[in-house]
């Protein structure tokens, strides 16, 4: 593994009885960059990250990560042991203790930090003491980087859903992480709140110096935050680079669209009809011009 990189996949695969879920997938994630997963729903993405928090184990394959003492194999890590090695977890489905404050919630992330014993916690010795204070003020410093200062002292149960997606990312940097696993961030957000979550990782990755690996639909966010994507489907690899090179892939936007014929019928049908009500391009909105002219490029 190059000393420049972070974490490193190679031949990932997983099988669910007999459904192959991921297949053969490898890719390497560099320190200090924004890497993001993009496929259609059920292409793998959560499973390799599952795969990465140790949620699963791997049918074959490794996954190789920098830790603090050196490169260490993660499929060989205890689930419980992952946080304190320097990875932490958001999820799409957002997993925080709602009759708890914000603070409290954001302190239940500095738990791999905790050094006293049982008895020393019972007994609320100077120890104790002194690293309550230690968490307190990392827990501070995060709600402030975060502008959560009006929510300190509120329960989760009353906040807002964009609210609830900044905290659980600020109870993850409070396990100062190296590698920050971002689950769909901006699943649920409205365009203002996304553009909000778009600035909270680009200083995360600036300021923090916190590398990102994201599962992300949202093109328009990973337009803007990444620095590499790699596009899946069916549990496989179709394509990796830059986010403009994979947006334009023939493979992903058959993917995503369907066949050039099959784009080419929706776009007459959309200029005869207009598109359904609702309707949205998951590739953005010219998706389908552009599915159209790499068709024809590529014809």
């Amino acid at each position: 593994m190059n000393s420049d990189t972070l974490l490193s996949a190679k031949d990932l695969s997983v099988r669910f009885g007999g459904v192959l879920a991921v297949n053969k997938v490898s890719f390497d994630v560099k320190q200090g960059e924004v890497f993001t997963l993009i496929g259609p729903n059920g292409a793998g993405k959560t499973t390799v990250f599952n795969l990465i928090s140790r949620i699963y184990t791997p049918t074959t394959g490794s996954i190789t990560y920098a830790g603090p003492q050196g490169p260490l194999q993660l499929t060989e890590q205890a689930p419980q042991n992952v946080a304190s090695l320097g990875i932490a977890r958001t999820f799409q489905n957002i997993e925080l203790f709602e009759h708890a404050s914000v603070l409290h919630n954001l302190l239940i992330g500095r738990h791999t930090h905790r050094k006293t014993s049982l008895w020393q916690d019972l007994l609320f010795t100077p120890a104790v003491r002194e690293a309550e204070l230690k968490a307190r003020e990392k827990a501070e410093e995060v709600i402030e980087f975060l502008d959560l200062q009006h929510y300190r002292d509120s329960l989760v149960a009353g906040l807002p859903y964009g609210v609830r997606k900044v905290v659980e990312m600020a109870r993850a940097l409070c396990t100062e992480p190296k590698l920050l696993l971002l689950d769909e961030p901006s699943s649920g957000l409205n365009v203002e709140e996304t553009d909000d979550m778009a600035f909270w990782i680009q200083d995360i990755k600036n300021e923090l110096g916190i590398t990102v690996l994201m599962v992300e639909h949202d093109m328009s966010l990973v337009s803007k935050v990444s620095d590499r994507v790699l596009a899946m489907n069916q549990g496989e690899v179709l394509a990796m680079g830059s986010p403009r090179e994979v947006q334009t892939d023939p493979a992903v936007v058959e993917a995503y669209l369907g066949s050039i014929d099959d784009v080419s019928s929706l776009r007459r049908e959309m200029s005869a009809d207009g598109p359904p009500l609702g309707a949205r391009a998951p590739l953005g909105g010219s998706a389908v011009r552009e599915a159209t002219s790499v068709g024809a490029k590529s014809a």
